[in-house]
């Protein structure tokens, strides 16, 4: 049966009726078609562009099909109706079109150094096999790739380059040569230099970003999911790392202390900037509101532009059509206008995923 939904639609900031007739939207009158919504504010649905629906609550990587259902579902019933799961040691591709749950773009898994990153998550290789493994994990996902650019480097004590320079570059150029995109992790200010300059399509966190590769990322117009959630948590790396890394201890705390201003940096720079919450592991799924609210508040984005890095641009950037003529039916709808009070964003008075209403 269709669907109808009236309100004023974003971002074109029109009132509009549109008809959901399977996952389809049409602006054209369907006779009959049942109106689950009149009045409000109507937004393509939210994007979390960086969550891992492969990894379990605590780190370990989830054991079925069913705990991926799980966790997907949370996000979903937050208004989440697109996925890009940023690297999954589990494989699901099954879950792709599964009309109960978001749409997934996923990165294969994690390309990661050898005993320096998140035991049994990732695929980890010296320098030698690196080119080798991206081109396999661009097979397994669809189109993305995961590289871990950097993680704490024990025998320096401190955050370093996972490989060294020349074999990170060709890991971009193998991704693209194999018709996927390449997101990387960086923390540090050495490893995001190095992927920028290769032209990696994401950076994940960012927290090294310096002023002059900022102004380098908007003129690639290279992506950056500042996953501001996730750096929240540094604190807490920070004291457990104090007494063994010191150095390593202090330099988290200084990239935290940082970050709101980098992310501010980046977007009056004009980078593109995309909503991700890093949830899996140790960050908790459904968190897309609380990520939203903090790119407002802590780097100074105005609700439009939060909204368009959470719902239409995400979308767009992922390419999952938003609701034009011929777009797919995932929307949520809110009953005063986020764009004048972000809060409200935290209760969509409805959720329509692929045609259907979740809520």
């Amino acid at each position: 049966m269709a669907l109808h939904v009236r309100g004023v639609v974003l971002p074109d900031d029109e009132v509009r009726d549109l008809w959901l007739v399977g996952d389809r939207v049409t602006y054209t009158p369907v006779p009959g078609a049942e109106t689950i919504a009149d009045g409000g504010y109507v937004l393509p649905g939210l994007v979390d562009a960086h969550c891992h629906i492969g990894i379990a609550p605590g780190g370990a990587p989830i054991g079925s099909l069913d705990e991926a259902r799980r966790l997907a579902t949370i996000d979903r019933d937050a208004g989440v109706l697109a996925i890009r799961d940023a690297g999954s040691p589990y494989p699901y591709p099954e879950l792709a079109d599964e009309p109960e749950l978001p749409r997934l773009a996923r990165a294969g898994r994690h390309v990661a150094p050898p005993r320096r990153y998140l035991r049994d998550i990732g695929v980890e290789v010296p320098a030698t096999e690196v080119a080798a493994t991206v081109a396999e994990q661009a097979r397994a996902g669809s189109g993305w790739v995961k590289l871990v650019g950097d993680w704490i480097e024990r025998d320096a004590g401190d955050l370093a380059p996972a490989w060294d320079a020349d074999t990170m570059a060709e890991a971009v150029k193998t991704a693209h040569a194999a018709g996927a995109r390449m997101a990387v992790h960086t923390f540090s200010e050495s490893a995001v230099d190095i992927m920028v300059r290769a032209g990696v399509d994401s950076v994940e966190h960012g927290t090294g970003l310096s002023l002059d590769l900022i102004d380098e990322m908007a003129r690639r117009g290279t992506a950056l999911v500042p996953t501001m959630i996730n750096i929240q948590t540094f604190g807490s790396i920070a004291e457990r790392a104090a007494e063994k890394f010191p150095g390593y201890a202090a330099h988290m705390l200084a990239l935290r202390d940082g970050f709101p201003e980098v992310v501010r940096s980046a977007y009056e720079a004009g980078v593109p900037i995309y909503l991700g919450t890093d949830a899996g592991g140790g960050i908790a799924h459904g968190l897309a509101a609380t990520e939203m609210l903090l790119l407002h508040e802590q780097a100074g984005m105005s609700p439009v532009d939060v909204l368009r890095a959470a719902s239409w641009g995400a979308r767009d950037w992922l390419g999952f059509p938003g609701l034009v003529e011929g777009g797919l039916a995932d929307l949520v709808v809110y009953d005063s206008d986020p764009r004048a009070d972000l809060r409200v964003v935290r209760d969509p008075r409805r959720i329509v995923l692929r045609g259907r209403v979740v809520r």
